[in-house]
């Protein structure tokens, strides 16, 4: 495991980069999948890292709490190196209830991951619609507890959540996320 915080080269105000994957239901998505809705966060997160599995309860429960917000996890993680990362290992988490998001995305190309600059598991972007189109307004931290086996004392992200769908702007400083190094493919 290579702990790593997040830095990507997406700023305040850009659109997400477009994708079209496929998700743990066998239906594929793209950004115009989540287009009802007032906010789409999008976390690169896997199965196996400690530092995603210890944000799977905050994240499903934003999913179920949020019915304006669209909870998005993709993983991007070398599943041939990693099989617990395959799409069948990400099924299973999804039928067992342990993923709860409102789409477990396959990211097996890597390309969607590399072009939102993600670099560790959770990596986390919250974009919020304004005038038809997402925009970024977060990228940082889920919450406080930078360890897996931290309690987090403050939610970033719900802060961001909730200003968002206040209509308000998004005030927090954007401290990277931590986590495991996203597992690329022909990675020496």
């Amino acid at each position: 495991m290579v702990l790593k915080e997040s830095d990507s080269e997406l700023s305040a105000g850009d659109e997400p980069p477009a994708f079209e994957l496929e998700g743990t239901d066998g239906e594929t998505y793209t950004l115009e999948s989540f287009a009802d809705h007032e906010a789409l966060l999008i976390v690169f997160t896997c199965n196996h890292c400690p530092y995603a599995e210890a944000k799977f309860d905050l994240l499903n429960d934003l999913a179920s709490e949020y019915d304006d917000v669209a909870v998005v996890g993709i993983n991007p993680n070398d599943a041939e190196e990693y099989p617990d990362d395959s799409m069948e290992a990400m099924r299973e988490y999804v039928s067992e209830g342990r993923i709860q998001y409102d789409a477990y995305l396959r990211d097996a190309s890597q390309d969607v991951a590399d072009a939102y600059g993600a670099v560790c598991t959770p990596d986390p972007f919250l974009f919020a619609r304004e005038d038809g189109s997402f925009g970024l307004v977060y990228h940082g931290r889920l919450d406080d507890a930078l360890n897996p086996d931290d309690e987090p004392s403050r939610f970033h992200v719900r802060e961001a959540v909730d200003a968002v769908l206040a209509g308000e702007e998004v005030d927090l400083e954007w401290q990277p996320s931590q986590g495991c190094s996203i597992k690329w493919i022909d990675e020496e």
